[in-house]
This record gives C-alpha cells, structure tokens and sequence, in this order.
C-alpha cells in the first residue's frame, strides 16, 4: 500500500488473525493448502506484513500445529504466535489478551480470517479510513445479490428443505473480514459473550449484543473465504487474473 495522501490520515491498528481451525469441511487444515507459491495462511497475513500502519499482532493456532516453529522463525518480531481456544471467540480473546502489554484501550484491532487469502490493499485501505472515522469501527462486507428463501426447520434426512416465505434482501448484507473495533469495547464484548454462556459467529455479533454497532464497507475486490477445495480452486484463478492484469 502507498504512502497515505495528504487528506488520508495514516492509522495504526493490531491484527488478530484466528487461524487454529481443523477445517473439517475442508478435510484438513485449509490454512496450509498451498495457493500458487504461497499457502493460504501466507496469503493472508501478506497485506498486513506489507503494510507499514500495522504495529504487530497475534496469531492464534492449534497447540500442537506442526507448522509453529517454522511460523515463527518467518514473522517479523511484532507478530506472535499464540494458542488457539475451543471455539473462535475464545481463540480471538486469547489472541487480545497476548497483546494488552502493547496495545491501549482506544488502539484499533483487525481481525481477520486466516481462510480469507485475496483481501486487496485498497479494500483494507478504506476499511481503515471508513472505520477511523466511526466510533465503534467497521467491517468488509458485500450486498446479498441472490433472492433469499426461508425454510420450515427439517431434519437432514428428511430429503432438500421446503421453503415457506421470500426474504427481502435490500436490507440483508455478507459479512466478511477484516472487521475493525477498538481494543477495550471488543475484548468486553467477547468476555460478556464467553460469561453468558454466547456463541457468536463473528465480532461484530459480540458487539451487537454489548449494543454496538459499526459501519458495513462494501468490498470492492473478491475477498472469498475458502472453505472447500472449490474454493481454493476458484482462489487460485483470482489471483492468476488479477496477476495477468498488472
């Protein structure tokens, strides 16, 4: 990413990048598939490492990940290696409580997912410049653009679900990663979460439920998330189209 202009404020923010999934849909740990000359892990981390607001972070993976060591000896110092917990919110916790001895309350964090390996730096750009700006933060996400059905609850082997209503989809958004709060109100939002007993699928839900919420930055570029071999045959296309454009 380039030198910020001059009515482009430079912000510094931490990263925490969950990345201690055992991919089970995937059939193996899909932060390691290879895409190009890189994994998909690598994929990932590469905007943040390129770009000089980034202070440091945390990266969360399984206790016993053969991959650690090698991991460690590659990061920049201001990167960290850390445990993953059982669910996703326990993993990013661990992953902010790594970083309290650096990062004051008010300090921006990202969190992204391991398994999002296409995220453009000029999609991180205005998710930082949009977000600086808001009091809570923001998230990539992207417009729902196929029509949505609700279905009647059904058991998976009762055959394909019957759908009983049509959702209107003007109000319905995908949400991706990076999403982007601040220190202090997403490490309270997630330890109400963990207290009460709450899962929540993302950061943003974990806020929601401590009565915040931030902006929704609609992503310009493919910022898909693998989660099956498909996908990261489709991952590895984008990159190859985007490398034949320049």
């Amino acid at each position: 990413m380039g030198a910020a202009g001059p009515s482009e404020a430079r912000v510094r923010y931490w990263l925490v990048m969950p990345a201690a999934g055992a991919g089970r849909r995937f059939g193996g740990a899909k932060q390691y598939a290879r895409l190009g000359a890189h994994t998909v892990l690598e994929a990932a981390l590469a905007p943040f490492l390129a770009d000089g607001q980034c202070a440091g972070g945390s990266l969360m993976l399984a206790g016993d990940d053969p991959h650690r060591e090698q991991l460690q000896r590659r990061l920049p110092a201001r990167f960290e290696l850390v445990d993953g917990g059982r669910e996703r919110m326990h993993s990013v916790h661990r992953g902010l409580s790594a970083l309290q001895a650096r990062c004051s309350s008010d300090d921006w964090v990202l969190v992204h997912d391991a398994a999002r390996p296409l995220l453009s730096s000029a999609d991180l750009a205005r998710l930082l410049q949009i977000g600086s700006a808001d009091p809570v933060g923001a998230l990539l996400a992207t417009p729902v653009a196929d029509t949505v059905k609700r279905v009647q609850p059904a058991d998976a082997a009762a055959g394909p679900p019957r759908w009983i209503e049509t959702v209107a989809r003007e109000s319905l958004w995908l949400a991706q990663t990076p999403q982007m709060f601040r220190y202090a109100p997403l490490r309270a939002a997630l330890e109400h979460a963990i207290a009460a007993g709450r899962t929540p699928t993302d950061e943003a839900q974990a806020m929601e439920w401590s009565g915040l919420a931030g902006l929704l930055v609609p992503a310009q570029d493919s910022n898909l998330k693998v989660t099956t071999h498909a996908d990261l045959l489709l991952a590895q296309a984008i990159l190859a189209a985007r490398a034949a454009a320049g």
